[in-house]
């Protein structure tokens, strides 16, 4: 058999800020010595070609959502106040979890008293 199986999807730059990805697929059918295998080895190749790019995918997928994770790190400071406290709560999430503890301890008729009396405070400082 062949070693094309061993070859990996190929990149063909055409200048270096963005490089044009071919498939693996793609790559071994414009291979000459896919012109010469039989039958049998294409499909064995083609299989092995179109595993190649679902991990490339799957890698590509991985790294878009690590991407998006290190996204939620930051938080603009023009941001409404729900998205800072989400980010300020994966970022600390023991401190969240203290502050929800504590707000089951107090209670809810306490925390509305309180409540009603801090919002106001609030509102005047974001002022």
């Amino acid at each position: 058999m062949n070693n094309l199986a061993t070859t990996s999807a190929t990149a063909v730059p055409t200048h270096a800020e963005a490089p044009l990805v071919i498939s693996a697929v793609a790559a071994l059918e414009q291979d000459v010595r896919w012109q010469q295998a039989s039958e049998a080895e294409r499909v064995v190749l083609k299989r092995i070609a179109m595993q190649r790019d679902r991990w490339v995918a799957a890698k590509h997928a991985q790294q878009q959502a690590k991407a998006l994770r290190t996204q939620a790190d930051t938080v603009p400071a023009d941001a409404p106040l729900m998205e800072r406290l989400v980010v300020f709560a994966k970022l600390h999430p023991i401190a969240t979890a203290a502050v929800a503890g504590l707000a089951v301890m107090v209670g809810p008729r306490k925390l509305m008293r309180y409540g009603g009396l801090a919002l106001p405070l609030i509102s005047k400082l974001k002022r």
